[in-house]
């Protein structure tokens, strides 16, 4: 099957409190097909966020590039990454960032309104996206009533609404409760079973892990095949 999301030698380079450059990524190689769900693991401060900006397209590598169905993110400005990023990419966090002052129903409205897609269309799609997840008596409510549990799984529906083609989260469910993260792991696991949409999942989390079609570790600036069991329970 042909990737979906690849990146070619990547290269991410920054400047210490001392002013020397300190390598974060090293000529990385990595592919992602449709539909696969891929957990990145390792130790705290070895790139998995930086790796995760890359290829959201929220950073430049030094070196490197990354190609999203074939398209490679060094040919787009800054006007054509912003729509590679709203309507093909996914973003779920740890912390939600969601619309306080807004509706669930609202929240995941936006990424359809920012795509100029008709009012009806985008609250019915919402609408149904907010169901699937178990959320459709909520849909009125503001965020800021919701649990912790409850907004994240907004935010995966706002993740979702515009049916990227690739799902980049950090640690989605490092701030929640264990019973409300495995909520949370069996539906980033059956979303991805679902359809075409991949994801890239950064995770300290073994459950999590366990759930991926790979697990890679992100060691010395490069990533390497691996499995749940290299993490830490």
């Amino acid at each position: 099957m042909s990737a979906i999301l690849e990146a070619r030698g990547l290269s991410r380079r920054f400047i210490g409190g001392d002013g020397k450059p300190i390598t974060v990524l090293s000529s990385l190689d990595f592919t992602v097909v449709p539909g696969e769900l891929v957990a990145i693991v390792g130790a705290s401060g070895s790139g998995k966020s930086t790796l995760l900006h890359l290829l959201g397209a929220l950073d430049r590598p030094d070196e490197g590039d990354v190609l999203l169905e074939g398209m490679p993110y060094s040919s787009l400005d800054a006007a054509g990454l912003s729509t590679l990023r709203n309507r093909r990419l996914g973003f779920v966090f740890q912390f939600h960032h969601l619309l306080r002052d807004f509706t669930a129903l609202e929240n995941v409205m936006m990424p359809l309104s920012i795509a100029n897609v008709a009012e009806a269309e985008a609250r019915e799609r919402a609408g149904a996206m907010l169901e699937q997840l178990g959320l459709a008596s909520r849909a009125s409510s503001r965020v800021t009533l919701l649990s912790g549990g409850e907004q994240q799984r907004v935010a995966l529906a706002r993740a979702m609404v515009h049916r990227p083609a690739v799902l980049l989260a950090d640690e989605p469910t490092g701030n929640l409760d264990p019973p409300t993260a495995t909520r949370l792991h069996e539906l980033f696991a059956d979303r991805g079973n679902r359809g075409d949409t991949a994801m890239v999942v950064v995770t300290h989390n073994r459950d999590l892990a366990e759930r991926a079609d790979r697990v890679m570790t992100m060691e010395a600036g490069h990533l390497r095949e691996a499995s749940a069991e290299v993490m830490l329970p």
